[in-house]
């Protein structure tokens, strides 16, 4: 049996649009089982100019390594920002928990 969708509410901006995606679930609204994948070829990823204020000298450094990758020197910047950003797995840990107490030596007689 095909479950009955609710309608989506008009926006009147993106940002109120948000606000209801955010408390709201998909799935009672749109049947996801008909999607189809698509590809946008045209879209260009959105930026904005910052102005940063680094060292001279690690400008130089980055500089110099840029100019080894033979790549733009802000290309560069953004592409190890973009590494440093991606979300990292946890750290593992092979150590046992410690416990609060002292540990004594026994001693043996």
């Amino acid at each position: 049996m095909k479950k009955k969708l609710k309608t989506i509410p008009k926006f009147k901006t993106e940002a109120e649009e948000r606000v209801f995606w955010e408390s709201h679930d998909s799935t009672e609204y749109i049947d996801w089982s008909q999607a189809k994948n698509v590809r946008f070829p045209n879209l260009k990823p959105s930026t904005q100019a910052i102005s940063l204020r680094l060292p001279l000298s690690l400008l130089e450094k980055i500089k110099v390594e840029a100019n080894r990758r033979d790549v733009p020197y802000q290309s560069l910047i953004k592409v190890w920002l973009g590494e440093k950003a991606e979300p990292s797995p946890p750290a593992r840990t092979n150590k046992r928990p410690r416990s609060n107490a002292r540990r004594t030596r026994s001693t043996v007689s």
